[in-house]
Order: structure tokens, then sequence, then C-alpha cells
């Protein structure tokens, strides 16, 4: 019950890759020979499969090797390529380390910062962005869905704002593409990121999504592939899976998306039946369908992990697992530490069915009356 943090690769897409890990392994810059042209073929189809996704042209979609790429490209690019026209850059607390870190090394390059605070949901008010925006603000950064607290942001709202005032819009969709509807046209973004290990494709692809005359600078050089904005030779069986992915999200979304709403209502319900106090975090109706965090009070998160041993389940996001304390996430809603340090993420999947998800809540309910018990304040 860990699908945030990745989910397994979809059988079908698997069948899609196999033939460009065995036989065609043609490089696709390999134009002179038949080989590469046939990859080179399969390369572009599947960047037009990939842009109709989100609703973008094949011309604006940029490989990488997966979503924190597709992040620093996107901020660093920007950033770089508008720097004559402005030195600010506005971002949210609650962003993915990603882009936090990314819009920090910016600001220890030169850049201004505006990190935007969030309410106890986890929502960015839309307002605070048009008060915090100025005529030297080049770039915006709010993703559309917490990985922590699965909070949907309001990113259309937030888009239109930047367009209206000329400024560029980043929207880190790693958590929403595939698993909820997006388009890069109803969110109005300049930029958008997305991983295809996040909905069932290959580890180690993503893309970029840069609006057509959007200007960026590269961050890898070397090569002049994806049109000159990033170097490298194309992880092909990669972005024949993501395409793949993208293409069983498309048939399947919707209703596997119901299907586990259903499975986290059951969850949510068991949860808060049979655990007394425990704490729902992240906006309770704009959240992602399959996403649950809670905060059992009078327990430590990671003895929950350690005491379910059959279960994978995660304190927060994969990609600040090592570090000490309570997330950044759930700072940035006010939740005190203590709470921070008695909180679980649960992220439903294709793999999860309802005879899963009722064991799980009854372990759950065992392991903190048990932990509880054995607490000095309890």
């Amino acid at each position: 019950m860990d699908h945030n943090a990745t989910t397994p690769l979809h059988e079908e897409v698997l069948e899609a890759m196999m033939p460009y890990l065995t036989d065609q392994f043609a490089n696709p810059a390999s134009i002179t020979h038949a080989a590469g042209r046939v990859v080179r073929d399969a390369v572009e189809a599947a960047r037009a499969e990939i842009a109709a996704f989100v609703g973008a042209q094949p011309s604006e979609i940029v490989f990488t090797s997966g979503a924190t790429e597709s992040d620093n490209l996107a901020l660093k690019g920007a950033a770089w390529a508008h720097r004559d026209h402005g030195d600010h850059i506005v971002t949210s607390a609650t962003e993915h380390k990603a882009v936090l870190d990314t819009c920090r090394w910016l600001q220890n390059n030169g850049f201004r910062l505006t990190v935007l605070p969030v309410d106890a949901d986890g929502l960015v008010d839309p307002a605070a962005v048009a008060a915090a925006l100025s005529d030297r603000t080049i770039l915006v950064s709010v993703q559309h869905a917490n990985s922590e607290i699965g909070t949907i942001q309001p990113v259309e709202e937030i888009g239109r704002l930047c367009r209206e005032r000329g400024v560029l819009f980043h929207c880190d969709a790693t958590q929403s593409v595939g698993r909820i509807p997006f388009s890069v046209a109803d969110v109005s973004c300049d930029m958008a990121a997305f991983s295809g290990h996040k909905f069932y494709g290959p580890k180690g692809i993503g893309a970029l999504f840069v609006r057509r005359r959007v200007r960026i600078e590269p961050i890898l050089s070397g090569g002049g592939q994806e049109n000159g904005r990033r170097a490298g030779t194309l992880n092909v069986p990669g972005v024949i899976g993501l395409a793949a992915a993208c293409r069983v999200a498309r048939r399947d979304r919707e209703a596997e998306s119901l299907r586990l709403l259903q499975l986290r209502t059951i969850l949510l319900d068991d949860i808060v039946s049979n655990v007394p106090g425990a704490r729902l975090n992240g906006h309770p109706v704009r959240r992602l369908p399959n996403n649950l965090n809670f905060s059992f009070p009078g327990v430590e998160g990671e003895a929950l992990i350690l005491g379910m041993k059959t279960v994978a389940l995660s304190s927060g996001s994969a990609c600040t697992a090592d570090e000490p304390g309570p997330s950044h996430v759930l700072k940035a809603i006010g939740l005190p530490d203590e709470l921070g340090h008695a909180t679980l993420r649960f992220g439903l999947g294709r793999g999860n069915d309802e005879s899963e998800v009722r064991s799980v809540a009854a372990a759950l309910a065992g392991a903190v009356a048990r932990l509880r018990s054995l607490s000095p304040t309890s």
C-alpha cells in the first residue's frame, strides 16, 4: 500500500517494451541506417501518444530520466533563460523536494524566492499567489497533487492568474498524470513534469511538457538531442513504456479511480471506526483517489510500519525517507512534531482489493492498541 512511492510495471507496458530491450536496440539518432530510423519512428509515435494524453503537441514533450530531472530542467532552464526579465520565483511550502531544493539552489545563485504557506488542509490560496507577484516575477511553481497528503491544488485558477500576469507557470504533475485527469490546457501551465513509474510505467523515464515559444536553457549538454533541450541518448524502452502506460491509463483510469476511491472510503471508515483519535491529514475531498494520510497519537509511525511486517507502507515521501524528523509537508500544514512522527501514508493501487484493505485496517488497529498499551503515557 505504497503506490504513491512507485507502482509495479503493467504487463501491457512490459510487452510493449520487450522488442526495444532485445531486437530493436538501435540508437534513434542513427538515422543513416534503417534500424535507427525504425526506432526513431517508434520514439516519435510514442511522443505523439504521450503528448495527446496530456493535451500537448508532440514537439512540446521533452524526454528525461524522471520527474526530478524534469523539475530541475523546468525551473533552472526557465530561470536562466528569462533572467534578463526578472529574478523572482514563487512556489509553495509543500512542493516535492525536487522543486523546493531546486528553487533554493536558484536562490543561492542570485534569484529571489517566495515560498507561500498552505492552510491546514495543504491548499495554496490563489490570492496569496496573486499578492506575491511583482513585475520581477518570472516563474511560479505549484504542484497538482501532493505525494504525501494527497491534496489537489487549485492549479487551474493559479494557471489562469499567471497567464493574465505574463508569468511562467510550472506544475509538478507527477502524482496526478495517469491517476486523475490532467490537461496542460485546463491548467494553463507553461511547463509540467511527470514520471512513468508513478502510473505503472518503467522507472528511469519521465517527461517535461514545455509550451511552444517558452524558452529554457538546457541543464545537460553534449549532443543536442530533444531539439537541444536535453542531451543524451534516449532511453528508448522507457519511452515506449511511458507511451504504453499512458495508453493503459487512458483506457482504465476512470474505472480504476472509482474503484480506488471506493477502497479508500472503506479504509478510511475502518480506521476512523477502530482507531481512537486517528487524524486524517490533507483535504478531506480535494485529494487523490488512492491516498490517505493518518496520524495516530501516542505511537511512532516507524514502529507501526515495523509492526505490520507484511504490509508495504511509508511514513512520508520515498524521496525524503532518509531525512530525520517529520516531513516538511506535515510541518507546513501545522502538524506538531509528535503527530508528524506518528503518521502513515496509504497509497492504494491496482493490486489492492477490499479484503486486503479490511485486513490492513484490522492489523493497524491492533498494532496501534498494542503500542499505546506499551507507552508510559498511556
